[in-house]
């Protein structure tokens, strides 16, 4: 199984590196990045499991990065900060965090929330862009409200590219993650499906998601 995936986001280098070390030895994959727009660009081009969002941070405050992920997902935010206010509590899960852990913090605490909240995603998982939204569990997929009636390729084709928004991926890797790797057809099964899929998908709505790359594959993406 691979290793879930998580975003440190914290200006304290020394803060930082503890979180890095203490996940790692826990058996996660980790991303450092010491301030709020890096972390929002790296957001932005890869694939993580859950974040850890410290408030005060050089070029874009938590708040401001929070509240930008939530505008195109739903991944758990666990909100780091030195601040023991309400107001500042009540703004962040308002905003969409996930849980609010205070510094100092324990660390045995803070990995039990980090648990906690990805078995929570796991229960009730779904993914989405724009105002696209997929439910793994009961296989619902609706758009602006909508219900889509996929069959269960074009259902398997999607959950896919969600599961790698913002990545260009071939037609190979496509192959690869839907069909499997026993799979000898041709590549062209990958053009056929993506046009059964974007009919569905994109074809009634104004703002297309499936992007074709050319020369490389595709790409779903909210602009």
């Amino acid at each position: 199984m691979d290793k879930q995936r998580i975003l440190i986001v914290e200006d304290e280098e020394r803060i930082a590196r503890v979180l890095e070390l203490e996940l790692e030895h826990e058996g996660y994959k980790t991303k450092k990045v010491l301030d709020g727009l890096d972390a929002l660009a790296l957001f932005r081009t890869e694939t993580f499991d859950l974040v850890l969002l410290d408030v005060m941070l050089p070029g874009m405050d938590g708040m401001a990065v929070l509240r930008r992920i939530r505008q195109g997902s739903d991944v758990p935010v666990i909100m780091l900060t030195a601040k023991d206010e309400v107001a500042d509590k009540v703004t962040g899960l308002d905003l969409g965090a996930s849980d609010y852990v205070t510094k100092p913090f324990d660390m045995d605490e803070l990995l039990a929330r980090i648990r906690a909240a990805l078995r929570k995603t796991v229960s009730n998982s779904s993914l989405s862009a724009a105002d696209l939204i997929v439910k793994e569990e009961s296989r619902e997929v609706t758009r602006a409200g909508q219900p889509i009636d996929l069959t269960p390729r074009e259902y398997d084709l999607l959950v896919y590219l969600l599961k790698n928004k913002r990545h260009v991926l071939s037609r190979e890797q496509l192959l690869d993650g839907v069909w499997g790797y026993d799979y000898y057809g041709d590549t062209n099964v990958v053009d056929v499906y993506i046009r059964y899929v974007r009919n569905k998908v994109d074809k009634p709505f104004d703002l297309p998601l499936i992007h074709t790359v050319r020369g490389v594959g595709y790409v779903l993406k909210e602009s």
